[in-house]
């Protein structure tokens, strides 16, 4: 099978994030054992949905992680010009959810295993397939957990997000939180009586922007666009009628920390003040959403290094949008992101990816058999 016969296979599978994987990684692992590549399945702790780990060449010598997720977000089909979950041609372009973010990574990846068998690589390539990265890198954090027993310490690990196989050495670490306030019901026109979830998540709020704005004051990192950390309130929702005292509000926050700032301080403000609504007769439940560390590779890293002269250009700084990658490189592996597509693709309607990028994505993992044959 070439990489667009792969793809079209991936595609099929609707694994929206959160939800049963067991028929992609079914798939792949048989796809695996044909060319001779075992596969190791790893459950995660909900039950319904796992990672995958497999090993081309000697597991026991320090080799290399090719690394990339098997969800995919949710398609409206009706926004769609055709079904989200069957593969589309026009022209060299492929439609279908996920083409980019990122089963085309997938698919070139697997399309290499072939050629790496082949090789007869002294040095492993490992190939790490985790699940429910979109709801904040959810599952890869048990896939690392594994990998003492799993393999020798690895080199280095390539995280196929679409980045135009650009390699990129640094993200913005993440967090988001969901705030639940619970107040007491009553009619509007004894307030007294009541106690208002909104007027309460309020002082929240304020917090939330006040600390947006100092974040813009610095500290700063010119790889970034925007230069700082940034926090936001994204959701908020309560209240059932304009007569009615609320009982009920939730706000749904998230921050962005650039490199030396982790994420979940940036929230503790906020927390600290949710919590101390209690005091006022309020019920407060905080609850983290996703959390990853942000990237920062050194340029002078013998994997940024090699990256370099896989792809022939130079790393390009930092993306603010986040990945996998830092998670690993919080482990002690060294990570870069280097996949196939454009981000701008990402999460949309008509979403797709072309035929040569599947291409040369599939030379640059080849090349990097090389160097692990050589």
């Amino acid at each position: 099978m070439n990489a667009t016969d792969i793809l079209e296979k991936l595609v099929s599978f609707d694994s929206v994030v959160g939800t049963p994987n067991a028929a992609i990684v079914e798939w792949i692992v048989a796809y695996l054992d044909r060319h001779g590549v075992g596969a190791k399945v790893l459950p995660g702790p909900e039950g319904d949905r796992s990672n995958l780990f497999a090993t081309i060449g000697p597991a026991d010598v320090p080799g290399y992680i090719v690394s990339g997720h098997m969800d995919v977000v949710p398609a409206d089909g009706s926004e769609w010009t055709s079904s989200p979950f069957t593969l589309r041609r026009d022209g060299e372009k492929l439609f279908g959810r996920g083409t980019t973010d990122m089963k085309g990574y997938l698919a070139a990846a697997l399309a290499a295993v072939p050629q790496l068998v082949k090789a007869g690589l002294k040095r492993p390539i490992h190939l790490a397939f985790s699940y429910d990265e979109e709801a904040g890198c959810r599952g890869v954090p048990h896939l690392i957990a594994r990998l003492p027993e799993l393999c020798a310490p690895p080199l280095g690990a390539f995280i196929g997000e679409p980045s135009n196989m650009h390699a990129v050495l640094a993200h913005k670490g993440k967090a988001a939180a969901r705030v639940t306030v619970r107040g007491r019901a009553g009619h509007s026109s004894r307030p007294d009586l009541g106690l208002n979830a909104i007027h309460a998540m309020a002082k929240v709020l304020d917090v939330v922007v006040a600390e947006a704005a100092r974040l813009m004051q610095g500290p700063f990192d010119a790889a970034f666009e925007p230069a700082y950390s940034t926090l936001q309130a994204g959701v908020m929702a309560g209240g059932k009628a304009i007569n009615i005292v609320p009982d009920l509000c939730i706000l749904e926050l998230e921050a962005r920390a650039i490199a030396g700032i982790a994420p979940r301080d940036l929230l503790a403000s906020i927390r600290a003040t949710a919590e101390a609504l209690q005091a006022d007769g309020f019920i407060v439940a905080w609850e983290e959403l996703s959390a990853y560390p942000a990237l920062a590779l050194s340029p002078q890293s013998p994997l940024a290094h090699l990256v370099t002269e896989l792809t022939g250009e130079a790393p390009l700084g930092a993306v603010s949008y986040g990945t996998e990658a830092g998670l690993y490189q919080a482990a002690g592996i060294d990570a870069v992101i280097c996949g196939p597509g454009d981000i701008g693709r990402a999460h949309k309607p008509d979403e797709f990816i072309l035929e040569s990028e599947l291409a040369a994505c599939q030379r640059f993992i080849e090349a990097l058999g090389g160097r692990c044959a050589a």
